[in-house]
This record gives structure tokens, sequence and C-alpha cells, in this order.
């Protein structure tokens, strides 16, 4: 099996890290041909903060994927979040050279890459600059320039921020773990391309990633991100209020919640009672199912309310913003009984579970298309993508253009390139997103 054709992806959670591995079949589905999975020791809410426990858990799962796929895995990539994350919308404009020539990739490139020079605050780096809408002379809503004249070429930008240490203590644990890092994207991103159809990103639609540590947003509309969030709560609060409130240890707390636990309390009847065993020769604990739900309902209902504020914020109410397709929900707390209908209830937008099936071959296992594993599925899809463009990129830096006459002086070049190996494997022109992970390899290769 050739390398180019497998990807992986590196889920680096809270709770848990996820090591998937995918590749394309003849229909153009993603098969995952290995997984595997260990409980995550040295994440807090999306932030590494123990770099030992990390590595040895990201080892764990990288050994358990690749005896499932038989495959050695050398190069991953990792999705980032964490409440370090912020988005900001921006403006930016180029002046071309020459008018008369139609813009082309590089005219993007060179307006994309100015954006990435804006100044952030001390401490802060841009992971992603996604371009919404293109100006071309005062002419707006284009959504794709090339090909197209004009002077002045101007975009809508969605900027992604994070923390440089964080970004840095992420890579630091796969370069330790003895992986290459070929590329970094936000979660939410992953987790909507796993899980969104186009149809729904059109129409408009708020992606939630309910995870162990923090939960993610990803607002889409007429097919272009709109906006991004990541709010510091996630599972791991509700099982924490089910151990307070029930004094109970974590584990216990956990099972109830997967087992028993509710996010709608009339669900339940009063005389629904499950026994806990006590600690080593203490009395079993008696809880009402219905007091369990409560406190379930009380934790979900602040996480939904902060989801719905950043929705506002990003300007529902608007007519022209409207987000028909309404939520979709996915992640680990999407498990959730009830979340749904609480959901609906709240916010009064059509909702769905949202299960990792979107671009998978339909012989997928159940586990895989678990809400569980949007993210990972994600980040294999990504991965997938970006080593096709990196392909085409190559093609067509390849394929001398046939229909031009060919200069005497390329010729010459081309029969010195074939003599020297070196110039053969000419670098193709890289994205701003290759680009931007060579500068971050360097940047961790100098870090001490």
């Amino acid at each position: 099996m050739e390398e180019n054709d497998i990807a992986v992806g590196l889920d680096i959670g809270t709770t848990k890290i996820v090591a998937m591995i995918g590749r394309k079949n003849e229909y153009g589905k993603v098969e995952i041909i290995g997984i595997g999975k260990s409980k995550s020791m040295g994440v807090h809410r999306g932030v590494v903060n123990n770099i030992t426990q990390t590595i040895q858990s990201i080892q764990l799962a990288i050994q358990e994927a690749e005896s499932d796929s038989g495959l050695k895995i050398k190069d991953v990539v990792v999705g980032i979040a964490g409440q370090h994350i912020r988005s900001l919308q921006h403006s930016d404009y180029i002046t071309r050279p020459n008018p008369d020539e139609v813009i082309d990739a590089d005219d993007i490139h060179t307006l994309c890459n100015q954006v990435h020079k804006l100044v952030m605050l001390p401490g802060e780096e841009i992971i992603h600059v996604l371009p919404q809408e293109f100006k071309v002379d005062g002419q707006a809503e284009i959504k794709e320039p090339i090909g197209m004249y004009g002077g002045r070429l101007e975009a809508n930008f969605h900027v992604v921020v994070g923390q440089v240490s964080s970004i840095r203590n992420i890579g630091r644990c796969v370069k330790s773990a003895g992986l290459e890092l070929s590329a970094v994207t936000l979660e939410p991103l992953a987790s909507a391309n796993a899980v969104l159809s186009q149809e729904e990103k059109e129409a408009g639609v708020a992606l939630i990633d309910i995870g162990g540590g923090t939960t993610d947003l990803a607002i889409f509309k007429d097919g272009i991100i709109r906006h991004t969030a990541v709010i510091p709560f996630g599972g791991n609060v509700i099982t924490e209020d089910i151990k307070e409130g029930c004094s109970i240890i974590e584990k216990q707390a956990e099972l109830l919640k997967i087992k028993f636990g509710s996010a709608w309390p009339g669900e339940n009847k009063e005389n629904e009672i499950v026994s806990i065993p006590g600690l080593r020769g203490r009395e079993p604990k008696e809880i009402t199912l219905k007091n369990l739900s409560k406190v379930i309902h009380a934790r979900v209902v602040e996480i939904i309310e902060q989801v719905f504020l950043e929705i506002k914020n990003y300007g529902h109410e608007e007519q022209k913003k409207k987000l028909i397709a309404g939520m979709v929900i996915t992640g680990g707390g999407a498990q959730l009984k009830h979340l749904k209908q609480l959901a609906e209830y709240i916010t009064g937008m059509d909702t769905r579970i949202g299960y990792p099936n979107e671009h998978l071959a339909g012989n997928s296992d159940t586990e895989t298309t678990s809400p569980l594993y949007a993210t990972a599925v994600g980040l294999v899809l990504n991965s997938l993508e970006h080593k096709k463009s990196q392909f085409q990129e190559q093609v067509k830096f390849k394929e001398p253009d046939k229909s031009s006459e060919i200069d005497p002086q390329m010729e010459e070049m081309e029969e010195g390139d074939q003599n020297s190996d070196e110039k053969k494997q000419k670098p193709f022109r890289k994205s701003i997103f290759d680009k931007w992970a060579e500068k971050f390899k360097d940047f961790l290769d100098n870090a001490e």
C-alpha cells in the first residue's frame, strides 16, 4: 500500500487519545483500517498539562492502531482545541501590480500571507486563516476570484488564534512519541468535516462537539465557516457534578452518567433507584435516578446556554444569518439521553445528533461511526485532503504545458534537471497551510 494513500489522525482529548488510520477506497469514500485509543492522562480542558503522561498515552494509542492495522505510523495530523482558542474577523486587501493579468492562486497566497503577519497579543499565534468572501475592484460576494481580472483584491477572513505555548507543547509531545507532525487542524473544523453535509453548510448550521474537557462550536452559512468558539465545559464537568452531588468516586460517577444519565428529569419516576457499592466495608449508597438527572440537567442547560450565546453573537437573529439547518450535536457528550430534546427546547432550533458517517465507506463498523470519534474521523479526512492537494501540486509542477511554445532555455534547464537528482525533486508550490506547518516544525526544532 502506498504511503500517500493512507492518513493518520491523532485526536488528543481530555478524556481519551485516539489514533485513527484511514484510506480512500475506489469509490472515493474513506475506509478506517486501524484505530487505537488510550486514556488521556496529561490533558486538562484540551490543554497539555503533563508532557510525560501525554507522550505515554499517545504511544499507547499509536501502538494499538499499528497492531490493529498492521501498518507503521510515521506522521500524523493533530487536532487542536482548548480554552485558549479564539477567533476574529478581519478584512485585508492587496493591489495587484498588473491588473491586465487574471487573478491566480499566487495572488490569494499573497493576500493570506499578509493576514498571517497580523500582530497578535503576546504569546498568541495564528492557526488558521480562512477566506470567506472576496471583493474584486469593489464587486462584492465573490466566492472564487481565480480567473477574474482586477487590480484590487480584497477579502474577509475568519482568523483562528491560539496560544503559542499550548501549540508547542502538543508538538513536543507528538515529536517525543516518535512521530512527525504533518499538520495541525482546529478540532471543530475537523468534526464539521466528518458529520456535516454540504447542504447543511449551505443552509446554515451550528456544529456543537461536546468533548470531555471542552465544547467546540463551528458555525457555517452559505458553505463558508462563519464563527468558531471553544467553551471550557464538557462531559467531565457533568461527571464532577455527579461526584460532588452524590458523594461518590469519579469512576462510579462516570458509569452512572453513561448507563443511567438523562438530560431530562421529567423522564424518571421518583421510585427508580440505583444502588452503588460502598467503599471497602461501607454500606452501599442508593441514588434516585430523578436526582441524578436533575444534577445532569442543570449542567447541560448551562453548556447549551453558553453555546446559544455564541450563536447569538454570530448574529443568528438576523434574517440573512439565520441557521436553517439548526444544530448538530456530536462528540462523546452527544450520547447523553434526551440531549436533543433539551437542546431544541432551550434554543428553539432543529437539532440532530451527528454521526461521522458522512464520508465513510458503507462497511464501517458501528464503533467508528459513533459521535465519540467525530474529531478523529475528521482529522483523517483532513489528512487525506492535505495529501491529495500536495499530490496535485506535484503533478501540476511535473507536467509541462504542451500547448505553449517550448523555450530553448527551458529545454536546457529540463535536461539539467534530468542530470541532477536533487533538482529533479524540485519543491512544488506550497499552500499556505504547508508553509505554516513547515515554519511550525522549524519553530519546534529550535525550541529547547
